[in-house]
């Protein structure tokens, strides 16, 4: 009985087809990157977007600990001090009703902070899906999801806001919902739009005769493939929340005591500029700070991503 003797010949070529493996796979990952630090590199010679980007992490900072500068809840009432100007007990002076303007302020911005990204991701994942569902399928799926989003485009949006808001008595997560609810449109016919041309490419036309499955060649193939717009919507999205959820809270639609925001904050400190301008400028402030940073940030991302710019300098 002889033994069997391995060819080393074929350890070598063995040997070199793994070899080869590696430096293909080592390649993938320096191309993908170097161009995650071609974008990087590009965001951060704007100075417009990193200065954005440290107001919003202070903003975070502000709501997440900021409560530690005072002893005082958003919810305690001091009756010794109505309408105070700020001091050393009271940073942000008091309201009318005897409330720590500065611990208001600190749960305020949480609360709508909480509420704008939640909105503009929830919404940023339904229009990705939804969107690129009408682009694939096409046919009726595509006119009847084109027809739901067309009808909502032209409802009065803000009157359905403010009647529901009303009935759900002021609940932030039911804000949430509702905002959700008619957030999407816009996005999906954008990505509806850029899906269309993806549809009929290579590579989901190769998935397509392997039989994979439709649901996985959305989620796999065309959704990453205009990632890039939903990288610039979302911080967008921040914004146009944020100013959705104050002007609802604004008017009494939104949040309702005795939870705070920003909105609710400047409704009552708009009923008194005159006598107590602390109780608006402060949370004015504060609406202005979230809403230029995120605006900055995400121009500077829609730079950074754009081949085209040269508002990030050259790369």
């Amino acid at each position: 009985m002889t033994a069997h003797i391995p060819d080393p010949q074929l350890r070598v070529d063995d040997l070199d087809a793994k070899l080869s493996l590696k430096e293909e796979r080592g390649k993938r990952r320096s191309r993908y990157t170097s161009r995650r630090h071609l974008y990087l590199r590009r965001f951060l010679r704007n100075k417009a977007a990193v200065a954005g980007v440290v107001l919003f992490g202070l903003l975070v900072v502000f709501a997440l600990v900021g409560g530690v500068l005072t002893s005082y809840s958003y919810g305690d009432v001091d009756f010794a001090n109505l309408t105070a100007a700020p001091s050393p007990e009271h940073l942000f002076g008091t309201n009318a009703s005897g409330n720590d303007t500065y611990a208001q302020a600190v749960h305020g911005l949480g609360r709508s902070l909480i509420i704008a990204i939640s909105v503009s991701l929830l919404t940023t994942l339904a229009s990705a899906f939804i969107g690129a569902a009408a682009a694939y399928f096409g046919g009726v799926t595509e006119r009847v999801i084109l027809g739901v989003v067309h009808f909502l485009m032209v409802v009065p949006a803000f009157l359905i806001l403010a009647l529901v808001a009303q009935q759900a008595r002021g609940s932030w997560w039911a804000l949430i919902v509702v905002l959700t609810l008619f957030g999407w449109m816009y996005n999906a016919r954008m990505v509806w739009s850029l899906g269309r041309s993806l549809r009929e490419r290579e590579y989901v036309q190769a998935a397509r005769f392997m039989n994979v499955g439709s649901v996985r060649i959305v989620v796999r193939h065309l959704i990453p493939n205009i990632g890039s717009l939903f990288v610039v919507t979302f911080p967008l999205g921040v914004v146009a929340t944020v100013q959705s959820e104050t002007t609802l809270s604004f008017v009494g639609f939104g949040v309702q005591l005795p939870d705070v925001s920003l909105g609710t904050m400047l409704n009552d400190g708009a009923q008194s500029v005159s006598s107590a301008p602390w109780l608006f400028f402060f949370p004015a402030a504060l609406v202005t700070s979230l809403t230029v940073s995120m605006a900055v940030i995400g121009d500077g991302v829609r730079d950074a991503l754009d081949p085209s710019s040269r508002s990030g300098g050259r790369a």
